[in-house]
């Protein structure tokens, strides 16, 4: 399977959230068994060479691929989440996202100075979101952070929000 039968088997689904966005959906790579094993050996020969201690993966999904990954890789997983949905002592970090303003959450005790962090999440629009995921992972001051997406939505250039110390990969340019 090629990174371009993975592309085309992605739905769209027009106005979703709300009018005016175009939504792709990527359940539909996740529930055909050899997308989903595809999509699994490509992100494992991604970041197999990384050192990758921890993935962290943002809700929701991003708490698909991420374990999956992280499995993989020998690594953790950290789930990123809304707030109140963790139950120990928590950071956070808030942000204006595409069509709304949101605030994302981890453990206080999840990443340490001692790892090197994937984030993963499953479309890369305008940034916004890892943004703050990247905003927050680095509070913990972690080795290394890495940026990975299923998807890169290119005419959005939401990888320039990256600072330059931030390696961002994604596995589809869409």
């Amino acid at each position: 399977m090629s990174k371009e039968t993975l592309a085309k088997s992605i739905r769209e689904i027009p106005d979703f959230p709300i009018p005016g966005v175009l939504f792709y959906d990527v359940t539909t790579l996740f529930k055909e068994p050899a997308a989903l094993q595809e999509l699994s050996d490509i992100l494992y020969e991604m970041y197999k060479d990384k050192g990758i201690t921890k993935v962290a993966g943002i809700e929701s999904r991003g708490f698909i691929m991420g374990p999956i990954l992280a499995t993989r890789l020998g690594a953790g997983f950290v789930p990123i989440r809304k707030p109140g949905k963790l139950p120990a002592e928590t950071i956070e970090e808030s942000y204006d996202k595409e069509y709304g303003k949101d605030t994302i959450q981890m453990h206080k005790d999840a990443i340490t100075e001692d790892d090197v962090v994937l984030l993963h999440d499953d479309l890369l629009a305008t940034g916004g979101t890892m943004e703050a995921a990247c905003k927050l992972v680095k509070q913990t001051n972690p080795k290394k952070t890495y940026v990975n997406f299923i998807i890169e939505l290119k005419d959005l250039h939401g990888r320039e929000v990256f600072g330059k110390d931030v390696e961002v990969e994604t596995v589809l340019s869409l």
